[in-house]
């Protein structure tokens, strides 16, 4: 179950965007951002996430290990989509989500997981999803 306490905001910049999200887009984006956490927390070898903006949008670094790559946030700014998490689109991380969850999720490209505000998230799948993220130079090193 993902827990309710937030990880305190030690970005201002970051928190000021967050500030600025309509109400239910940011608890949608606040979900997204709790659950990167806690999955960092519990993977191995990942260690404390950096959290600042990139291209304005909140994002989350595993600068301490080199881990994995960035996951960044956002609302969606056009399009029938509400919000989104967004990989490097230089990774097979997209694709292999694809192939794993076909069904689950909405895709961009090769970049992004797209939401709807109404629509009910797998969160389990989604967990799975972002410690692929956060693990993929991890699991490229073991190769």
């Amino acid at each position: 179950m993902t827990s309710t306490n937030q990880p305190k905001f030690k970005n201002p910049e970051v928190f000021a965007v967050f500030q600025d999200y309509p109400h239910e887009i940011k608890s949608k984006l606040l979900f997204l951002r709790n659950l990167i956490f806690e999955v960092a927390k519990k993977a191995n070898g990942v260690g404390e996430l950096e959290e600042t903006l990139k291209w304005g949008q909140p994002s989350y670094l595993t600068s301490q290990t080199k881990s994995g790559t960035t996951i960044r946030i956002d609302k969606v700014k056009s399009g029938k989509h509400d919000y989104a998490m967004y990989f490097n689109c230089q990774t097979t991380l997209v694709d292999t989500f694809r192939e794993m969850f076909r069904d689950e999720f909405e895709y961009e490209g090769n970049r992004a997981l797209l939401f709807k505000t109404k629509d009910k998230i797998a969160t389990e799948k989604l967990k799975l999803c972002i410690s692929m993220a956060l693990t993929y130079h991890l699991d490229k090193r073991k190769k």
